[in-house]
């Protein structure tokens, strides 16, 4: 049985085995890491990461950040190219293969069939004297001294590695294309950051329900369209316009003032100049307006045109607080 102190002493030796493995990274970077990236930029094609083995699974996590970052890519399984795959490679595109030793029998079948089409290959090894790394354009060099592994097998320090290195990439070519949170937003439309870059006032409003009475309207049926709409406000409109708002708030506050409201209508307790959105509004910024004012209804227009109620809850409910 091992102890708690020997397990966490482990960890840390692990964690500290592959930090250093990283580190030692900048040391190798060279021109060869600059013309990669020169040519994934000024590629007309996509990226296709390919690999086998853990290589394929750090090729996979690749590929999704680089798609994510505004590098169009695709995964190729090393093994799977040589039964049909390689029909996805177009003549434009780049190609990065990874694998640690270079020379696993996949890879020597593989990289001729890869420079047959004269695609430019970026190698990302652990051996630079290899077969990948003597048939290919560019080598980026991801040797480490050990795996982080006790018996020096399992690859962890040279997956990391390999990681590392494409995230280098990733992030030299995001600045090379002035890749901005806007940017990201699109590629991630369903995350915080997407719908607080890309969702509007507009996309979050139920158009059935539209809370509104007229000014003369009855408190009676007010309280009824309140009820209805399950708002807890209703708009007052007049011609087309807005001309006043009524929260369940103003009702309670009625009720506790009068004890008779047969002869009231909307206008006599409603609150003019409504808080206002137009509907092609951020999202974000309509959060704002209810922060700064410290209320939980904003009224919805569209060049003066009433289109309904927009709540703090609508808004919490996208979670993009």
């Amino acid at each position: 049985m091992i102890s708690k102190e020997n397990i966490l002493a482990i960890a840390k030796k692990t964690i500290l085995s592959e930090s250093e493995a990283i580190t030692k990274l900048t040391e190798l970077l060279d021109d060869n890491f600059f013309n990669a990236t020169q040519t994934i930029y000024n590629s007309k094609g996509r990226l296709i990461v390919t690999g086998i083995g853990k290589s394929a699974i750090i090729a996979q996590k690749m590929v999704a950040t680089f798609n994510s970052t505004g590098t169009p890519s695709l995964f190729l399984h090393a093994a799977e190219a040589i039964h049909g795959d390689l029909g996805m490679i177009q003549n434009e595109d780049v190609i990065i293969c990874i694998s640690k030793s270079g020379n696993s029998p996949e890879i020597k079948v593989l990289v001729p069939l890869l420079k047959r089409f004269n695609n430019t290959l970026i190698a990302i090894t652990g051996n630079m004297t290899s077969f990948l790394a003597k048939g290919s354009d560019y080598v980026l060099n991801t040797t480490v001294e050990m795996e982080a592994c006790p018996i020096n097998l399992a690859p962890t320090n040279s997956t990391t590695a390999q990681l590392v290195m494409g995230d280098a990439l990733a992030v030299c070519l995001m600045e090379m294309r002035d890749f901005k949170a806007e940017d990201f937003a699109v590629y991630h439309p369903g995350g915080a950051l997407g719908k607080k870059l890309l969702l509007r006032v507009k996309d979050m409003l139920e158009h059935t329900l539209k809370p509104m009475v007229a000014p003369d309207t009855p408190i009676k049926k007010v309280i009824f369209e309140i009820s209805e709409k399950r708002l807890g406000v209703t708009a007052v409109v007049e011609n087309d316009k807005v001309v006043g708002i009524i929260t369940d708030g103003d009702i309670r506050r009625m009720l506790n003032d009068r004890d008779s409201f047969a002869d009231l209508t909307a206008k006599d307790i409603m609150t003019q100049k409504p808080k206002l959105v137009q509907s092609s509004a951020m999202a974000i910024d309509a959060l704002n307006i209810l922060e700064d004012f410290s209320i939980t209804q904003l009224v919805v227009i569209d060049e003066g045109e009433y289109k309904g109620i927009l709540h703090l809850h609508d808004i919490l409910k996208e979670g993009i607080v």
